[in-house]
């Protein structure tokens, strides 16, 4: 009996021994943290001393002081820049501004400057003709337009100085050929009234197929002619 149980022991067959710590598992873990821990502060202290032995760190900050600084300047020259662009933009406006309101000036002054030089040219023939006396119709002008119509300036006078007001009226009479007959029309009377001279015009339609010949110009006070002025066309 012995003998079996000693041979069953030194066999394969024996049974498997197990071998156990003699420390208890919160023991355990708290062995193994402190290793965990140990290992970790030698690794990070071995990085750090690698990088003061080869310079890396200090170059490091040195390079991002040197970062932010160029940073901040090119941030101050864009926002120079931009204040530059704005400005820029602003007096640009005002410039195209200035420049359309000097365009516009420039046209009404033309349109003035030709007006004035109609009327210089009008207004020359106010100057009194030598031994002229009394009311006359000093100049008389018609022109067809490209509407057909007829336009028509009349300037009437006194040529004698300190003239009293004169009160009339103006007649015109246009003369022509229509359908190859002779053709007149006598428009109505335009009243009359100025004291040194004064200056009339107006539109007139005429016929489509009518052929002017002349206009006459007759200025009346009551029953009696004063002035007559014909041109030819």
């Amino acid at each position: 009996m012995r003998f079996r149980l000693l041979r069953r022991r030194l066999t394969i067959s024996a049974p498997r021994m197990a071998v156990r710590s003699a420390l208890p598992w919160p023991f355990r873990w708290l062995v193994m943290a402190i290793v965990l821990g140990f290992s970790a502060a030698v690794a990070l202290w071995a990085f750090e001393f690698g990088k003061n032995i080869a310079g890396l760190d200090g170059s490091s900050k040195e390079e991002l002081t040197h970062l932010r600084e160029e940073m901040a300047r090119v941030k101050l020259e864009r926002d120079q820049a931009q204040s530059v662009m704005n400005t820029s933009g602003s007096l640009l406006t005002a410039e195209r501004a200035a420049q359309e309101k000097l365009t516009a000036q420039i046209r009404t002054l033309e349109a003035e400057n030709q007006s004035l030089r109609d009327d210089l040219g009008f207004f020359e023939k106010l100057i009194p003709s030598a031994g002229g006396n009394g009311v006359a119709v000093r100049s008389l002008q018609a022109e067809i337009q490209a509407t057909g119509q007829l336009r028509w300036q009349v300037l009437v006078m006194q040529a004698t100085r300190n003239a009293p007001d004169f009160k009339g009226v103006l007649e015109l009479t246009l003369m022509g050929t229509l359908a190859d007959k002779p053709w007149s029309l006598t428009l109505p009377a335009v009243p009359l009234q100025f004291r040194q001279y004064r200056r009339m015009e107006n539109l007139v339609d005429l016929p489509a197929a009518v052929v002017l010949k002349s206009v006459s110009a007759k200025v009346m006070e009551g029953t009696t002619t004063r002035a007559v002025q014909s041109i030819k066309m």
